[in-house]
């Protein structure tokens, strides 16, 4: 047990220390390219930071535990949707865009949708203790990554042919320590930090789901919970860091880009190698994921001039803490 406290506590300074380098870097590789750091949030950030759900999910459904595999895909998302948002415009208030507004968030919005309908359709189809994620609906998750991943391509194509504006002039001379670096220093930080943050990820969930068991808590209390927010520790760190560091679209990209993936490529690829069963993931999870969305949405879009302002990130994390309430009464 002791030794499991130790990997806890050394796991997220690995995790704190791996986001710095890896915000670093993307920031200085989009000024460097020319690409919208949207782009990279939604892409490389995004799936990087998304690798300990990718790794905990298959290895979790492969041996068996289809709780702690969607558990894990569920309760990150709404980490990220309710926490990482409103935790870190706390700290510094996020601007949104006007594109995120209309494509991003909505094809969120559209794949925590699709997951608990296809969720909800084998709830009404077999017996209530019993859920089941199937190979074709896993397959059908990730059709709809295809079509995310060539969307990303697509404007990733078309920022690279604008004009740079005044703005981003000013923002590249503000930030010369990373534009100044060499091109393969800053490929060398996003390689660190990626690898840093899936190896901390790993293991903040290895030790604090040992110490979890020890004191009993089941595999879809511990998916929803302690598992989710280990692997969700590097969204957490990379948004908060980006977000101090002036950088809110990499902040927004990260979150956003994580919880399509978490969902149409952890979990479909996930079902597809090994359909899984679910016991312990409630229909009040499920809605908690999509109001999740929802909320980041009409916060995004009808309050604060496309800008999610400190109290708005408050009521976030409130509404967080509130579904934190609820799973800890249903122990």
């Amino acid at each position: 047990m002791l030794l499991d406290i130790v990997l806890f506590v050394v796991s997220i300074l690995l995790i704190l220390g791996s986001a710095n380098l890896l915000t670093d870097g993307a920031a200085g590789l989009t000024r460097r390219l020319g690409i919208n750091p949207l782009v990279i949030g939604l892409t490389i950030i995004a799936f990087g930071t998304s690798a300990p759900e990718l790794v905990v999910s298959l290895s979790s459904a492969l041996k068996g535990s289809g709780d702690i595999a969607l558990g894990n895909a569920i309760g990150s998302n709404i980490f990220n949707n309710l926490a990482v948002i409103g935790i870190t415009a706390m700290i510094s208030p996020l601007a949104v865009k006007s594109s995120t507004i209309k494509r991003e968030i909505p094809l969120l919005f559209l794949g925590s949708l699709v997951l608990a309908v296809m969720l909800l359709d084998n709830l009404f189809g077999q017996s209530l203790g019993s859920l089941i994620l199937t190979r074709g609906e896993g397959l059908t998750l990730l059709a709809f990554f295809a079509i995310f991943l060539a969307y990303s391509l697509a404007i990733a194509k078309d920022d690279s042919n604008l004009p740079i504006s005044p703005d981003s002039e000013s923002s590249q001379t503000e930030d010369k320590s990373n534009t100044e670096r060499p091109l393969y220093w800053l490929i060398i930080f996003i390689i660190l930090g990626l690898a840093g943050l899936v190896f901390g990820g790993d293991l903040f969930v290895s030790s604090s789901v040992n110490l979890a068991r020890i004191f009993g808590v089941s595999e879809g209390m511990i998916g929803l919970t302690i598992v989710a927010l280990g692997t969700s520790l590097p969204e957490l760190a990379t948004a908060i860091i980006a977000a101090l560091k002036k950088e809110p679209e990499l902040a927004m990209g990260n979150v956003v880009g994580s919880g399509i993936f978490n969902i149409f490529c952890i979990l479909g690829l996930t079902a597809s190698v090994s359909p899984f069963e679910i016991k312990d993931i409630s229909t009040v999870d499920i809605i908690i994921l999509v109001l999740s969305s929802m909320l980041l949405y009409l916060f995004g879009a009808f309050f604060g001039d496309k800008v999610i302002k400190r109290w708005e990130g408050a009521m976030l994390v409130l509404f967080f803490l509130a579904y934190n309430v609820y799973l800890i009464g249903t122990v």
